[in-house]
């Protein structure tokens, strides 16, 4: 069996963007478009086919990533040619915040990514976080300016928020034809053409001359682009100045390099739910996102020797691929997303799983339409499929041949920031709820579940308020599971801010053998900018803690170091002040002694936890708060009681700045002050404010704030 798309007719894309830039608009248009629908789904009437999940089609926004293959021949080719055809395989992503981890993960396994943005607002900032997400992957990418038929909308304005707040590269390959109302179709720069979209849903795409009234900023956005183009290679360089024509093919291949190279972003507009632009943005993508092929070859390492090894995208290469989502089905059970980099798979046949050392059975393969499946026998190098019947793999894992066993770079995930607690209503639902969170939790890796020491209550950790909902909603809806739910609370850490030693030494004699443990500890407050390079090969380096043993001439055996750490973290776990866990403290064993009979791992263990404890207490320890970066979008005339209302949350305003007809408020507030804010911020502002909200740093809690906290926990 042969695959059915050579590797340099496959596409693997993302579409991104802030929420309500018309991602999922701008996804059912090329599902309609590229014929795997035969309706256009609308998100405002809960019909997109993106968003299936029940909870979507109820908010109008997307909370999982979909995944989805598309065929598409570009617009300008020769349509009985088969192989002009593409494959596209594409993932419509979340914009709110709280799903973050969902844009992470598919950009990690994905070649390019078309960014939409609003018409009317141009660069938002959830927009500048996928964008970040995406420069930290190495993702080239195309600009959609999308909703031009908006009252406000304008082209050259959202084209300066990316030139200001992403990228200089960006350059235009499209201007549109009228905006707001006037919005009839797009002029390519490139081949100096006006394009408008005819017909049933805007699918017969003309071609027609520049109208008059445009030709001048036509021809003088044209010269900008071809300089821009041609600054990428320099021969056309040499060309363009001696006055030469340059051939629109070779531009285009210029472009292709440049944009696969991240050195040039192209930016094409239009119109997805007025059906204007949607199939030059396709055309695109063909023409200048990347294959599997164009991308550089995928590294990891051997599992048993830790030597690095290239994976190149070719069928003939060792099996490997990277599981970046699961995701539990009402009918097949659980699915297994995962990216293929080099070799194939067939189902029925067993994989590796480098991370646990074991091996599994591809039950079976299945293509991905949304929520839709189509069954496959086998997948290719550079292919998105989801496998069922594997018991072990979570998301980041690396799946590959035994024989050629590798482990590819993990996925990094943020740290939830806000808890819940949560109890099963009756007996039944305990059970339930055991395995619901087992589910979830597999299937969300910012979505975490403790339970409290002191109580043996359960605790979830999500992203924020809306996450966590989503959560408890989809626990009730799809595992029948009732519970009752606490009040959000926020993630506190404790650190210190002085140096400070302490002595303790754990002695008990019980009669026969006794208890000995000596240590002395100094901890200081970990330098954060350290490099690792520069600490001492003692030095272990985990979550915001080192441990130095600076330990002379045996004072304290080598054997009983690694307890004397264990009883450290332990401590740091219960902290000092109000019992949160503890960050950034670096941690010296710096003398102690011992008694041959009567010393043992679990009196240094408790000697170091005590000792710990009492140089935190002297080092001046403080509680730290998670403070988050705040964008409120308000008319004009409420911006006095918005940038009041902050400040009362302990909030600081950053900035302001214009956003079409209304104002930009950006500011830093600690988290605790913003639960319940959407409701303030619509009464105050008779509903028409929105703001976002993402996690910026944690700082000192003011000392007022602190004992309140501190009262409360007693």
């Amino acid at each position: 069996m042969q695959r059915d798309y050579p590797l340099e007719r496959v596409r693997n894309i993302g579409i991104i963007a802030h929420i309500d830039a018309g991602k999922t608009t701008t996804s059912e248009r090329v599902l309609f478009y590229t014929g795997v629908s035969h309706k256009i789904g609308e998100v405002h009437e809960g019909t997109a086919i993106m968003d299936w999940m029940e909870q979507e089609q109820e908010r109008g926004i997307t909370i999982t990533s979909a995944a989805t293959t598309a065929f598409w021949t570009p617009t300008y080719a020769d349509h009985s040619n088969t192989e002009a055809k593409h494959r596209f395989n594409i993932i419509d992503t979340p914009g709110h915040v709280d799903f973050t981890v969902e844009v992470e993960r598919s950009l990690k396994v994905l070649d390019g990514g078309v960014v939409v943005f609003d018409g009317v607002a141009g660069v938002e900032p959830q927009s500048e976080t996928v964008w970040r997400q995406a420069d930290k992957y190495h993702v080239p990418r195309i600009c959609f300016i999308n909703k031009l038929d908006r009252t406000g909308a304008s082209f050259e304005h959202s084209y300066k928020t990316i030139l200001d707040r992403l990228t200089k590269s960006a350059v235009r390959f499209q201007i549109p034809i009228g905006e707001e109302e006037k919005h009839e179709g797009v002029i390519d720069l490139l081949r100096m053409k006006a394009y408008y979209f005819e017909g049933d849903m805007g699918s017969k795409v003309v071609e027609k001359e520049i109208p008059e009234y445009l030709k001048a900023d036509a021809e003088k956005f044209h010269a900008e682009l071809i300089e821009k183009i041609v600054e990428n290679d320099e021969q056309a360089m040499n060309d363009f100045l001696e006055g030469k024509e340059i051939p629109l093919e070779q531009l285009k291949a210029i472009t292709r390099k440049a944009v696969i190279g991240n050195t040039l972003v192209p930016v094409f507009t239009g119109s997805a739910l007025k059906n204007k632009g949607v199939q030059l943005v396709l055309d695109a993508v063909v023409d200048y996102l990347p294959s599997p092929l164009d991308i550089p070859p995928v590294k990891g390492v051997d599992p048993k020797t830790g030597e690095e090894i290239v994976r190149h995208a070719s069928d003939d290469e060792p099996f490997t691929a990277l599981a970046f989502k699961l995701q539990t089905d009402p009918f097949v059970g659980q699915l297994t997303y995962f990216r293929v980099y080099s070799g194939t798979l067939e189902a029925g046949s067993y994989v590796y799983n480098a991370r646990t050392g074991d091996r599994e059975r591809i039950g079976r393969i299945l293509r991905m339409h949304a929520n839709e499946r189509e069954e496959v026998k086998k997948v290719y190098a550079g292919e998105i499929a989801a496998a069922i019947g594997l018991k072990n793999t979570v998301t980041s894992d690396t799946l590959c041949d035994d024989e050629h066993p590798i482990t590819l770079e993990a996925i990094d995930f943020p740290e939830p920031v806000v808890s819940l607690k949560i109890e099963p209503k009756t007996k039944a639902d305990q059970e339930k709820m055991g395995m619901a969170l087992n589910r979830l939790s597999a299937e969300d890796p910012t979505f975490k579940v403790t339970s409290d020491p002191e109580t043996s209550e359960t605790v979830i950790w999500g992203m924020g308020e809306l996450h966590l909902e989503v959560l408890v909603d989809r626990m009730k809806r799809e595992f029948g599971v009732g519970a009752n739910v606490g009040k959000p609370q926020v993630a506190y850490r404790e650190t210190i801010t002085n140096e400070a030693s302490a002595e303790t030494k754990y002695v008990k004699q019980t009669g026969g053998r006794g208890q000995y443990g000596h240590v002395k500890i100094r901890v200081k407050p970990m330098d954060k900018n350290v490099d690792v390079e520069d600490l001492p090969k003692s030095v272990k380096r985990s979550e915001g803690f080192e441990f130095v043993n600076s330990i002379k001439g045996g004072a304290i055996p080598q054997e009983y170091i690694p307890a004397v750490e264990k009883g450290i973290k332990e401590a740091m776990a219960k902290g000092v002040v109000a019992g949160f866990p503890m960050v950034d403290i670096s941690a010296d064993l710096y003398d102690g002694s011992f008694h041959e009979v009567d010393s043992s791992e679990i009196a240094f263990k408790i000697a170091a936890s005590m000792s710990f404890q009492d140089a935190a207490k002297k080092a001046r320890a403080v509680l730290l708060e998670p403070v988050m970066k705040v964008e409120v979008v308000t008319p004009e005339q409420f911006m006095g009681d918005v940038t009041g209302n902050l400040s009362s949350r302990r909030g600081q305003v950053e900035g302001m700045e214009e956003r079409g007809m209304s104002k930009a408020i950006k500011a830093t507030v600690p988290l605790s002050e913003m639960f319940g804010y959407i409701t303030t911020l619509r009464s105050m502002t008779e509903g028409r404010a929105s703001f976002t909200m993402e996690f910026s740093h944690y700082a000192i809690v003011p000392q007022n704030v602190a004992e309140t906290i501190i009262a409360s926990r007693k």
